[in-house]
């Protein structure tokens, strides 16, 4: 039996990163995301909490960057998430706590879209070194970038 496909009214988003200016990213997106079904994954934070009252969040573990520990947290919590909200798609502009969302994300069928902070121009950042090779849709906000990222879309500067 064919599994039906849902239309773009009918997915869910769950939007990954951490919070300042990676939440901020995201958050620029709203035209696509505020009308779909979605979660938030992000830190504990002021920022964050305050940006993201009235939505559905889940809050990881940190710090992650070259954090061993939580990054084994994370793991377990993205699988926990992913098993739970069974996202279509999941979004992100980093940092760190995207790795499991991505890898397990793949694993449970999810659809992932990766957007490359703006401030890089010309070098990769570690997170988008990691998830490139699982990445359905690689964003660069450069054309300087797709040196770094050959199979990347310069989609231009989010602000």
């Amino acid at each position: 039996m064919k599994k039906k496909s849902k239309s773009m009214e009918e997915i869910k988003i769950c939007l990954v990163g951490s919070s300042g200016g990676h939440l901020t990213h995201l958050y620029m997106l709203k035209p696509l995301w505020e009308n779909k079904k979605r979660f938030w994954v992000t830190f504990d934070k002021v920022d964050a909490n305050s940006i993201l009252e009235n939505e559905k969040l889940y809050h990881c573990y940190f710090p992650t960057n070259r954090n061993i520990k939580n990054l084994i947290k994370n793991t377990f919590l993205a699988i926990k998430i992913l098993k739970k909200e069974k996202p279509d798609l999941i979004i992100s502009s980093g940092a760190a706590v995207a790795v499991p969302f991505f890898y397990f994300g793949k694993l449970f069928g999810a659809k992932t879209i990766y957007i490359e902070v703006f401030d890089r121009i010309d070098k990769s950042t570690m997170t988008g070194k990691l998830v490139y090779p699982v990445t359905d849709k690689f964003i660069v906000q450069w054309e300087e970038m797709k040196k770094v990222y050959p199979k990347a879309i310069n989609l231009g500067s989010i602000f």
